[in-house]
């Protein structure tokens, strides 16, 4: 009589213990069907360029749901929005703004889509270069047609448009403050630690010249004291005493190569470079890998300055 008692006690703990068990995890699912249920779904965020894109994604995290208008392999300068992109413009929260030569078209319509959408232009606070000699009048948004936009060649700018998203997604969703600080000092000791291998890849060079097709690198000659040669401004092929001018520098400079953008045709480089004796290098400034990207340019560009 006393083994049976024993043997129907542990049986009743045992049944206990898994009826315990069976609660806990209903309680569990119970709370992993409710977070999921309440969880704010990420913001909705468009951006100009791939670069910007990556630069959104890294502050951001898991709050944001990034698009980039002008996708791989398009120009900047021709980009048409796709209908699906013009459809989901209307349902985003936020638009980061870069300047590049398609928004001075659309930016009217895009701001028509979605009036609520806040729109934050990344070129605030930042001196902007020329991109040619043309003068408009201050103030126009056509004279931002002349200025260069390619703000994100240099990393220490990268820095301040950076801050400028860690606000701006601050403002859109304030309980995510503290991961968006936290992912901007992250993503800040980065930029500085990219900033500092290219720097040392350009100290002690005597020559600092290079030749481009396009000029996408204005801003990352200017900080680490470069000079930046194009053959074309604005889309402009040079006339015939220009590219003989072009020619005769690159010749007596002693330059072998020329940098050419993955976005446009290689045939006008290609016909430079057959002047020169020069090969001609692809690059692509509108990477979405930015650190890595940007580093091998500058290893590619300090190979070429030797």
């Amino acid at each position: 009589m006393t083994m049976l008692s024993a043997g129907a006690a542990a049986s009743h703990r045992r049944a206990r213990a898994a009826a315990v068990r069976l609660c806990c995890l209903g309680y569990c699912l119970l709370a992993l069907l409710f977070t999921t249920a309440t969880a704010a779904p990420p913001l909705r965020v468009f951006v100009s360029i791939l670069p910007v894109k990556t630069f959104v994604e890294r502050i951001g995290g898991d709050r944001v749901q990034v698009t980039a208008m002008v996708q791989p392999g398009s120009n900047p300068h021709t980009y048409e929005p796709t209908p699906r992109q013009v459809a989901a413009l209307s349902e985003s929260e936020l638009y980061f703004r870069i300047g590049v030569p398609f928004e001075q078209s659309w930016m009217d319509r895009i701001r028509g889509m979605n009036p609520d959408m806040k729109i934050i232009d990344l070129r605030t606070g930042i001196s902007l270069r020329n991109m040619g000699d043309h003068h408009h009048h201050a103030g126009s948004d056509q004279e931002q047609v002349s200025k260069d936009f390619h703000i994100w060649t240099n990393p220490r700018l990268v820095i301040a448009m950076a801050a400028q998203i860690r606000d701006a997604l601050t403002r859109a969703d304030p309980a995510g403050a503290a991961e968006y600080e936290a992912n901007y000092q992250t993503f800040a000791a980065d930029l500085r630690a990219l900033d500092a291998k290219i720097r040392s890849l350009f100290a002690g060079l005597d020559n600092r010249r290079f030749l481009v097709f396009h000029p996408a690198w204005g801003y990352f000659a200017e900080a680490y004291g470069l000079e930046q040669i194009a053959i074309e401004v604005e889309g402009k092929q040079p006339g015939a005493a220009t590219l003989a001018h072009l020619i005769e520098r690159a010749k007596r400079e002693d330059i072998h190569t020329i940098f050419a953008q993955r976005q446009y045709s290689t045939a006008p480089a290609m016909a430079v470079a057959h002047a020169i004796d020069a090969r001609v290098v692809q690059v692509d400034p509108l990477a979405e890998n930015y650190v890595a990207s940007l580093l091998q340019f500058a290893r590619s560009l300090r190979e070429a300055m030797q």
